[in-house]
């Protein structure tokens, strides 16, 4: 099993900075692709980024260039980094992981509880 706490959510202007972190615990391995999801109200769960056990990334078009994600293998730690954000980010923002390492939306299987982001114009 693996457990996953998320945090660093929070209110910020449009065009403001924010970053994510999301604390693995338990059966821990570099061996899994990690990802941050994210659900808006009333819209569905759509993935923002995704980083394999080699660090190769993944970022949905919407972020690139605008968010970076990146993990700390020795502290167990994946980060979201979001910079110029807009209205349109605000969501419940959620990390994932694929214990099989494939970054396959449908072997994530472990799931953190959340994170809002709220971000205003």
């Amino acid at each position: 099993q693996l457990q996953l706490v998320e945090s660093g959510g929070g209110s910020v202007q449009a065009g403001g900075s924010l970053t994510l972190s999301c604390a693995a615990s338990g059966n821990t391995h570099s061996g899994y692709c990690m990802g941050w999801f994210r659900q808006a109200p009333g819209k569905e769960r759509e993935e923002v980024a995704v980083i394999d056990s080699d660090s190769s990334t993944t970022y949905a078009d919407f972020v690139k260039g605008r968010f970076t994600i990146r993990k700390d293998d020795a502290d167990n730690i994946l980060y979201l980094q979001m910079n110029s954000l807009e209205v349109d980010d605000t969501a419940m923002y959620s990390c994932a992981a694929d214990p099989t390492g494939l970054c396959v939306r449908s072997r994530f299987v472990y799931w953190g509880q959340g994170t809002q982001v709220t971000v205003s114009s």
